[in-house]
């Protein structure tokens, strides 16, 4: 009786020592790549869709920094990306918030405050403007001055045109950021114009 419990246990053992085949493991590794194949392409696209909404939101929130301090300081504050002390239109680089003492939307390093710098965009290939030029400025009362009209800050990805995001910026001042209105999968203005980068 010992001999036959014996005999199964060294049975059942090797039973479960029993390896792959070589059919199971082609199969196996078949199944493995077509799923990555199915999935890589959605995650390229996650993640160029999450490095967009970043950008944007890093911008919002310098815009809504900006906007504050005007009202609580009662001075002109610009946001503009500055290069070799000046301000540019080329808002891939870092983009600074001072407040404009002398009101002439220009970083003077004697008589302006830097409040904020956003860091420049990490894709190089990715494009961000804005339409309105070089800067952005503030008035006192948290408003665009009154020659603005509302203007609009683009960021597209290179090669995903319909991941690109806008942030609105009213004459009231208020920053909207662009929302995918008509369900097209691509964000527009609050005219109903898709967010492009010309």
């Amino acid at each position: 009786m010992k001999e036959d419990i014996v005999s199964m246990c060294i049975k059942t053992l090797k039973k479960k020592q029993r390896a792959f085949t070589m059919v199971e493991l082609l199969v196996g590794i078949a199944i493995v790549a077509i799923l990555a194949a199915v999935a890589l392409p959605s995650l390229k696209t996650f993640t160029v869709s999450m490095r967009v909404d970043n950008e944007i939101s890093e911008l919002h929130r310098l815009l809504l920094i900006a906007r504050n301090t005007s009202v609580n300081s009662g001075q002109d504050v610009v946001v503009c990306p500055i290069v070799n002390g000046s301000c540019t239109d080329d808002w891939s680089q870092e983009v600074s918030v001072f407040i404009d003492f002398n009101q002439n939307n220009d970083f003077d390093i004697a008589d302006d405050e830097i409040i904020r710098v956003k860091s420049a965009i990490s894709s190089s290939n990715d494009q961000f403007q804005y339409s309105n030029g070089a800067f952005l400025t503030y008035n006192s009362l948290g408003n665009l001055p009154i020659n603005n009209n509302e203007s609009t800050f683009s960021y597209c990805p290179y090669g995903y045109t319909d991941a690109s995001r806008g942030i609105i910026v009213a004459v009231s001042g208020r920053a909207y950021i662009s929302e995918d209105s008509d369900g097209d999968g691509v964000d527009e203005d609050r005219n109903n114009v898709n967010i492009t980068c010309p």
